[in-house]
């Protein structure tokens, strides 16, 4: 009789041998994050083409692979999603495709058309993006400042009722054509002449569509309503178009709104709990990116002008201009805060306005004029204080984000640097937390399907580091330094990153509100 039990075991062996299919990679022994907020454990990440099939302890199963890699002692997690992010720019070209500067940081989604620039036809940019081939997967938003722009122009109206049916149209085919959402940047000339009810009707439109409203708000600091009003419209929008609205880069920016953290996080939180959904993003950076023009010049001087800066010359108008421009200067903390990031012309970059006032000889605002009417500038602005980034940071609804754009270490640096100062210096937050706030709460938040976890039938976006040797490179002195730490970088089944080098793999997806 043993015999037989013995041979029948044995045959049920090699049935169970046959239905298990051989995986493409196995990651064997790391101490898995999951992108939840459970607690994470050692096991194995079992990957079958571009698409996990197994994530739990080493000894729940039997799968063999074409490559296994060990990595115990390291820390193993969904790769980062960026809800917000100016690479759109970046990646228009086979020069820039794989997205480096992201890849090493270990994020392997983000996030394009923020703050209202989103693409007028989502369809034709995704294409676009597919057909370069692209490092990372990309999700794109449908922009209200460029729906705006189109109909409206620099005109500071509302639209027509005409004008409104065909913007809310735009809306529509974006998200037909797999927008993820609508972004908003009222900040921003023109869209900062958008009225809230104009916004609310366009975000009903993405809300129809399962979208999510996304927004560089009215105010950050004391430009117009102020920070705390810029957050109750928010608020107001989420709460009329039934949709989840997002804060962009949330901040206290100037030295008018610091230590109002504390009221932003009441307002959220009171709107949350009466069931409107809402959330934020941060960078973790104590200096923010704009424009010059963005950062000092009143929109009524853009307004119903595209050549705007002639204004300058104008003898009636300049001490009015000049009046405002030296206030708004002053809450962004004066001349020694404007660092000329990428201006005009190489000759005056890394300068601070104070800098090149001295170099040229005249007061700070003439010069930021001189620049102004001489191409502009993009700038990196010191506004924020570290209470209110710690404060903001450690709310569980805040998400990782970097804003990336040239000329501030953010692109380089958001996520290895939120690991390096506010995990292990710092204290801020846990390694988990900040795990689960660039992963899983940002794919639920933002319905970004099947990645943000590690489990099985999502997406094989998965990076492996050890924590304590993550590191952002890039500084304001020199912004466009590669981070270094993540081991491998894993994006839809395919090694991006492998020891911690760059393989060549051109693996990204893109995600659309339908997959």
């Amino acid at each position: 009789m043993k015999p037989i039990i013995l041979l029948f075991s044995f045959l049920l062996f090699l049935a169970s041998c046959q239905t298990l299919p051989t995986a493409d990679l196995i990651l064997s022994g790391g101490m898995i994050h999951d992108g939840s907020t459970s607690e994470p454990f050692q096991g194995d990440i079992v990957i079958q083409g571009d698409s996990i099939i197994f994530a739990g302890p080493s000894d729940d199963h039997n799968y063999t692979a074409v490559k296994t890699i060990d990595v115990e002692g390291y820390t193993v997690a969904p790769g980062f999603i960026d809800p917000h992010t100016h690479a759109d720019r970046l990646l228009r070209d086979s020069a820039e495709r794989a997205n480096l500067p992201y890849l090493y940081q270990g994020v392997t989604t983000i996030f394009v058309g923020s703050d209202g620039r989103g693409p007028l036809k989502v369809a034709e940019r995704l294409d676009g993006y597919e057909n370069l081939g692209v490092g990372t997967n990309i999700a794109v938003y449908i922009g209200h400042g460029s729906i705006r722009q189109a109909i409206l122009g620099a005109e500071d109206r509302p639209p027509t009722e005409e004008e409104l049916a065909t913007m809310k149209a735009m809306v529509a085919q974006g998200m037909e054509e797999g927008a993820m959402g609508l972004s908003a940047g009222l900040y921003y000339f023109p869209a900062s002449f958008a009225e809230t009810k104009e916004v609310i009707e366009l975000a009903k439109v993405a809300a129809d569509y399962g979208g999510v409203y996304d927004v560089h708000m009215r105010d950050e600091s004391t430009y117009n309503i102020g920070l705390l009003n810029a957050v109750r419209e928010t608020v107001e929008i989420a709460k009329q178009a039934n949709i989840h609205g997002n804060i962009a880069h949330i901040k206290a920016l100037g030295v008018d709104v610091w230590e109002q953290s504390d009221e932003i996080i009441r307002i959220v939180d009171s709107a949350r709990t009466a069931g409107i959904s809402v959330s934020a993003d941060q960078y973790p950076y104590n200096a923010s990116s704009t424009g010059l023009a963005a950062a000092l010049v009143p929109r009524w001087v853009q307004a119903n002008d595209t050549e705007w800066t002639r204004k300058f010359s104008n003898s009636i108008l300049l001490p009015r201009i000049k009046e405002e421009m030296t206030e708004n200067l002053r809450k962004r903390g004066g001349p020694s805060a404007i660092l000329l990031s990428v201006p005009y012309a190489d000759s005056i970059k890394g300068y601070t306005l104070e800098e090149l006032s001295g170099r040229w000889n005249m007061e700070p605002l003439d010069a930021a004029i001189e620049v102004l009417k001489n191409g502009g500038s993009s700038i990196v602005s010191f506004n924020m204080q570290e209470s209110d980034i710690r404060n903001l940071m450690a709310q569980p609804w805040v998400m990782t984000s970097s804003d990336g754009g040239t000329g501030h270490p953010r692109l380089y640096g958001s996520f290895p640097r939120k690991i390096r100062k506010y995990v292990f210096e710092d204290k801020a937050l846990s390694l988990a937390e900040m795990i689960h706030r660039s992963t899983g709460l940002t794919a639920t938040t933002l319905k970004v399907p099947q990645r943000g976890f590690l489990k099985p039938g999502f997406k094989a976006d998965v990076i492996v580091f050890k924590p304590e040797e993550v590191k952002d490179m890039a500084t304001f002195e020199s912004p466009a330094e590669l981070a270094v730490g993540m081991e491998y970088v894993i994006v839809n089944g395919r090694p991006a990153i492998e020891k911690g080098d760059y393989t060549g793999a051109i693996a990204g997806q893109m995600v659309t509100n339908k997959k």
